[in-house]
């Protein structure tokens, strides 16, 4: 276990000058599907894709503004757990199932990142895991030796 709670697993290539630390938010799809809530490798830390839920509850059913904002707190969620922060985003990737509500799911995600602006991609595709979900965002952040911590 990581002093975060998390689990903390090394690879097959970890190596002692190139640890990678990973977290699993406990939810009971990521040991199924194979793969960890957020990884810290060097000095970036990669948080998978991130919906609106709740623990394991889907919340806030067609609202696309809300399900943004949801979405954005959980990855800021994994992100503390590996000692990381929204300001240290440099990257985030939103995949929304409607692109011509891309005004709605813009305000949340400049609400958090208005001042920090990180390189952002929002793409449409056909859909989600959950059919009522509308958006699922995943984020990149660096600080400097976050994966050695």
């Amino acid at each position: 276990m990581g002093s975060d709670g998390g689990s903390e697993h090394h690879g097959p290539d970890f190596a002692p000058d190139r640890p990678v630390r990973r977290i699993s938010s406990g939810t009971t799809w990521e040991p199924v599907v194979g793969y960890s809530r957020a990884v810290a490798a060097g000095d970036f830390v990669f948080v998978s894709g991130c919906t609106s839920v709740d623990g394991a509850t889907f919340v806030h059913p067609g609202d696309a503004y809300a399900q943004t904002a949801q979405a954005i707190r959980n990855a800021a969620g994994a992100l503390a757990g590996l000692g990381a922060t929204v300001a240290d985003v440099v990257q985030t990737r939103m995949y929304v199932t409607d692109i011509s509500r891309w005004q709605e799911y813009g305000r949340a995600h400049g609400e958090v990142f208005g001042e920090v602006r990180p390189a952002a991609t929002m793409v449409e595709v056909a859909s989600l895991i959950d059919p009522g979900m509308l958006i699922e965002v995943e984020v990149v952040a660096y600080r400097r030796g976050i994966g050695l911590a």
